[in-house]
């Protein structure tokens, strides 16, 4: 079911089964998936993903429009970080937390090297490819707002969210406005939006990694506050 929000994991018991909502979401029969289970911390219930050198995420199909609901907000606690992870490299291409977010639009618009890419990807996978897809990474060393390239098509981009070790343990709330993150990624305006998913990958590096995910959402810009003449 599409619903027009995104289901939160508080809203339902630690456990092992999926969140309301939610979904598994595999890249390939190949990878090894990523473990995914609802947890408690501190009296909240979360979503700890554990990798062992594998590969898979959690999606939740959504029907939003960006320009209305642009600001995009979410927790997430990252243990450690992939030593050998570096996301500007195709071979080492790992993040402990993604959270990604996919975007309709005309397939007639794409380039042939893009359309090529994505008949390899459906007859490997037997999935259709979102027609674009911005995932915000947790990255070992670029700055934050970076935005890296994907060595295989012009409709996957990552932008770095957050970087470094300073903030390893600590529960991190972000906010992106995805409106103006995918003009600048993409160069166009968005289509709407279809999903969003989490993701935790040590599939290149061989890595293991553990991370929490706290509740997602989709927010309208608040309105500019009114001035009047007291103030």
């Amino acid at each position: 079911m599409v619903l027009p929000y995104v289901a939160s994991f508080s809203d339902n018991p630690p456990g092992e089964a999926l969140p309301q909502g939610w979904e598994p979401w595999t890249l390939s029969k190949l990878k090894k998936p990523t473990q995914y289970k609802l947890v408690d911390d501190a009296g909240k219930t979360v979503v700890k993903a554990s990798a062992d050198a594998s590969a898979s995420g959690l999606v939740h199909a959504l029907n939003l429009n960006a320009k209305t609901y642009p600001l995009l907000t979410w927790r997430w606690k990252v243990t450690d970080l992939i030593s050998a992870a570096d996301n500007t490299q195709k071979n080492t291409e790992d993040s402990p937390v993604r959270v990604v977010v996919t975007f309709g639009g005309d397939p007639d618009r794409l380039s042939l090297d893009d359309r090529l890419f994505f008949d390899n990807i459906r007859l490997f996978t037997g999935q259709q490819m979102p027609y674009a897809t911005l995932m915000y990474i947790w990255e070992n060393r670029a700055p934050v707002g970076t935005i890296i390239p994907n060595r295989h098509t012009s409709r996957v981009r990552m932008l770095v969210a957050e970087s470094g070790r300073d903030k390893l343990g600590l529960w991190q709330q972000v906010t992106r406005n995805v409106y103006e993150d995918y003009k600048r990624a993409f160069g166009e305006e968005p289509g709407p939006i279809t999903a969003i998913g989490i993701m935790t990958d040590t599939d290149n590096t061989g890595a293991n990694a553990h991370a929490f995910y706290g509740d997602i959402q989709f927010l309208r810009v608040a309105p500019p506050r009114q001035m009047f003449a007291s103030d």
